[in-house]
């Protein structure tokens, strides 16, 4: 089964202005990813840093519904130590401290896909050395599962 991550920023995309087409037509893909996940046909995992960005979400209707969605989690990764070194490592490549946890929390689960749709962090992760995970926006993996 294929095994996903979805940092704050994707999960929360369904919530966002449809004011250009790229966010309509991802925000489309991660509604239809969620469906996927409802079904059982893609695994979602989750972390403890994911659930901790989510908890400080001041907006009410987003922190909800973003919580709603991490119950769908096969399982959560709990930042430990090891996770940590990890998420150093990718720091000092350029990768915001919070992003580095979460690549790292992702990769030590063995997902499959990342999705961000943060351009510039999802450049600087595809030109990491030794990931052991794909990077990917939601466009991306939208054509990864109709594959």
């Amino acid at each position: 089964m294929l095994r996903i991550y979805l940092d704050t920023c994707s999960i929360q995309r369904p919530l966002d202005a449809p004011t250009k087409t790229r966010i309509r037509l991802e925000a489309e893909a991660i509604l239809a990813l969620f469906e996927q996940i409802n079904a059982g046909k893609i695994e979602l995992i989750s972390s403890t840093i994911l659930a901790f960005e989510i908890a400080r979400n001041p907006l009410a209707e987003r922190r909800e519904l973003s919580e709603q969605f991490l119950q769908k989690a096969a399982f959560s990764i709990e930042v430990n130590k090891q996770i940590a070194e990890r998420a150093a490592m990718f720091v000092s490549y350029g990768i915001k401290s919070a992003d580095a946890l979460h690549l790292a929390a992702a990769e030590s689960a063995t997902v499959d896909y990342f999705c961000t749709c943060d351009d510039r962090f999802l450049r600087r992760v595809k030109n990491l050395p030794n990931l052991q995970l794909r990077a990917v926006s939601p466009l991306e993996l939208m054509e990864v599962i109709k594959r």
